[in-house]
């Protein structure tokens, strides 16, 4: 049954927040897996994210295989290529780079990848993703070719977000990118949310428990930590989400 979806969008309309802890598989070697799951699981994690911009061929299939036996978080794809989807996830965020105009991450990449996803059964999630700027140049940025948002044009990145929900997309992905300098603004999260009706993802640059707290309040709905618990896994000892 798929449910990764339905159970976000229960428990974002019963007003609790959720946090997703973001796995590239260019930065985790297997060996190292077993004990960094165990933190996750002891976290206030609810997710697990597995994906990054260059990944090498099948590395994410087997980092998901090893993942999937040390946790029972859901594990969600967040793919920045076709090569990154594995049927050993439970979903995979359907990615469209509506901040961009580059056809092939519109909806380029999306029909290059039907061919893979059928017959998979993996519950695929329409998500329009947005690239924010953040202070400098990111991964997502070069691989795509495409310019991220400008953080003082805050009405086009609410109009943007929300021509992704009349597209018909079941998510919303604020980004600042891996290793950003500055997070997305509360002004941008809050502007953003108060235009949707459907959850809402930040991520990128979110390294200290107050500018989680910033982004909750805010209005994120999930936020996803990649960098910061990478670095320091005790991260999440004084955070709490209800």
């Amino acid at each position: 049954m798929k449910t990764v979806y339905k159970d976000i969008r229960s428990a974002v309309d019963s007003g609790k927040k959720l946090l997703a802890v973001l796995i590239d598989p260019d930065k985790f070697s297997i060996e190292k897996i077993p004990d960094f799951i165990t933190k996750v699981n002891a976290s206030v994690a609810t997710h697990i994210f597995v994906g990054g911009s260059t990944v090498e061929d099948d590395a994410t299939h087997v980092l998901v295989e090893v993942i999937k036996t040390h946790t029972s978080l859901p594990l969600v794809l967040f793919p920045g290529d076709v090569t990154q989807i594995t049927p050993k996830a439970d979903a995979l965020l359907f990615l469209s780079l509506i901040s961009g105009r580059n056809p092939e991450y519109l909806i380029g990449k999306h029909v290059e990848s039907v061919s893979k996803l059928r017959g998979l059964g993996l519950e695929v999630i329409p998500t329009g993703y947005l690239l924010i700027e953040n202070g400098k140049e990111t991964a997502v940025q070069r691989v795509t070719a495409t310019k991220p948002m400008s953080r003082e044009h805050i009405q086009s990145i609410v109009d943007t977000a929300k021509a992704g929900e009349l597209l018909g997309m079941k998510l919303i992905y604020l980004e600042a990118g891996s290793g950003a300098i500055q997070p997305i603004t509360t002004k941008i999260i809050s502007s953003v949310k108060a235009d949707l009706n459907m959850p809402l993802i930040v991520g990128g640059g979110i390294r200290t428990k107050k500018q989680l707290e910033s982004a909750y309040n805010a209005g994120a709905d999930i936020v996803v930590i990649g960098t910061a618990f990478e670095q320091d896994e005790s991260f999440f000892n004084n955070v709490t989400i209800s």
